[in-house]
């Protein structure tokens, strides 16, 4: 397959860890400690640092070997998934943006279609090291009090150098059906039913994620791998993936280009930059046209103000960035989708079933720094963008309720966004107590910052 990124190999990774302890030892004691990523998918400030650790060498795979592959933690999954598909595999789940990598989907979270049967991208995890606070790389493996409090845990108890993950094969094809649901209930009782089945209506499901356009218009998108042959939809020239959800009730994608049909619009968000007017389309490049461009055209925003200018200069309300994901029962999804249309009124949002797939002997909760339930079945809800406030929209009210919407509906929200919960309920919602004996063992001079000054008070 001519012009597919091979493999590094073990040198090139033992550099590349030597190089990243180098740059940790001249970090001066009581400076903020970073890493220099190329790419960020986070969606919150933090305050200026001085130059970030160096994981230069950190961005490969270092070897696939049947259904296991040995990856560096900086490296992204357009990358893994480009190096796994030369082998027929693919990660048990592939979040939907191209530049997110493995290590920042382990110590954060990740999500997409298959988590309704492969859970989270930690949970395919079979050993990692972590470079710690101490300076010292530790080899950790699942049950150990490391690994488990790793996740969500956004580099407060390290950095993860190298991951062992478990593949699956995959056909070289996607058939999807779009079903479409009237309302919130009939549509969860429908992700039951596909989570207890792995089918519906007789066919194997093997993604499934959906939108939710209007209240009385929802859908789910049922993905099954295939080896048949036959024509396919291409999202990346003038058509708009997330517009065919309704359009159209069957489609064919590639395996890649189904991995990556909402990263091209950023689900819908590119619409913000007239990405999707057709004159604007033809003229934009489709290489270009992907989220960590847009990504940077949003900070640019920020920084200038662009937004809030247009905002004033139209005579609207000051607005209220809102871009969230959050993980609701699905018994309780109606009630949430319904509370959202009146208080917040944001729409599409994307839904995505979960369900955790490690069930620990010793508690029901086997992640402590997101504790979601491994007995019950998740929808995750996304949904990004602007709502004008007024004068209020400095102390955020519609991120406050839904933090507390959320924790009342006993879901939880993703912190890669803006937090704004106080000390204890965060400790609370997060697994402080854990965390914080985890870290005295790893990092016993407190050099890595905390993870509710990194999240919540943005360090």
């Amino acid at each position: 397959m001519s012009g597919v990124r091979t493999t590094v190999g073990w040198q090139v990774h033992a550099e590349g860890v030597a190089r990243l302890r180098e740059s940790w030892a001249a970090v001066p004691r009581g400076a903020p400690v970073r890493l220099a990523k190329r790419t960020s998918n986070l969606f919150r400030g933090r305050s200026a640092a001085g130059p970030g650790l160096d994981v230069s060498g950190l961005e490969g795979v270092i070897e696939v070997d049947g259904d296991v592959a040995e990856v560096q933690g900086m490296c992204t999954y357009e990358h893994l998934v480009e190096v796994t598909l030369a082998h027929g595999r693919i990660p048990l789940v592939v979040p939907q943006l191209r530049t997110i990598t493995l290590g920042g989907a382990v110590s954060g979270l990740g999500i997409e279609a298959t988590s309704f049967r492969s859970g989270l991208p930690h949970e395919s995890v079979l050993e990692m090291d972590v470079l710690t606070g101490s300076g010292e790389v530790v080899t950790t493996k699942p049950g150990d009090a490391l690994f488990d409090a790793f996740p969500n845990s956004y580099g407060s108890l390290g950095y993860a150098t190298r991951l062992r993950i478990e593949l699956e094969p995959v056909a070289p094809y996607v058939a999807l059906r779009h079903v479409r649901f009237d309302d919130a209930d009939a549509l969860a009782a429908a992700v039951e039913r596909i989570v207890a089945d792995g089918a519906w209506a007789g066919e194997q499901v093997d993604g499934l994620d959906g939108v939710a356009f209007e209240p009385g218009e929802l859908y789910l998108t049922l993905a099954r791998w295939t080896d048949d042959p036959g024509p396919t939809s291409d999202y990346t020239r003038q058509q708009v993936f997330f517009r065919s959800v309704q359009e159209r009730s069957t489609d064919r994608l590639t395996i890649h280009d189904y991995l990556w049909r909402w990263d091209t619009d950023w689900f819908w968000c590119s619409r913000a930059f007239g990405a999707q007017h057709p004159v604007v389309r033809r003229l934009w490049p489709r290489r270009l046209r992907r989220s960590d461009v847009y990504w940077r055209l949003v900070a640019l925003d920020r920084r200038l103000g662009i937004g809030d200018r247009l905002d004033r200069r139209a005579g609207r309300p000051q607005g209220e960035r809102v871009v969230q994901d959050v993980e609701i029962p699905v018994d309780r999804l109606p009630e949430f989708l319904d509370w959202f249309d009146r208080e917040v009124g944001m729409r599409p949002v994307w839904l995505c079933p979960l369900r955790l797939r490690r069930v620990a002997a010793d508690t029901e909760r086997p992640w402590p720094g997101y504790p979601l339930s491994s007995g019950e079945t998740y929808v995750n809800v996304g949904f990004w963008g602007v709502v004008n406030v007024g004068p209020d929209a400095p102390r955020s009210p519609r991120n406050r309720a839904i933090e507390a919407r959320v924790s009342e509906l006993g879901g939880h929200k993703s912190l890669y966004s803006e937090a704004f919960y106080d000390a204890d309920e965060f400790d609370r919602l997060y697994g402080g107590e854990e965390l914080t004996r985890v870290k005295a063992l790893h990092d016993p001079d407190d050099r890595l910052t905390t993870l509710y000054d990194k999240v919540v008070r943005r360090r």
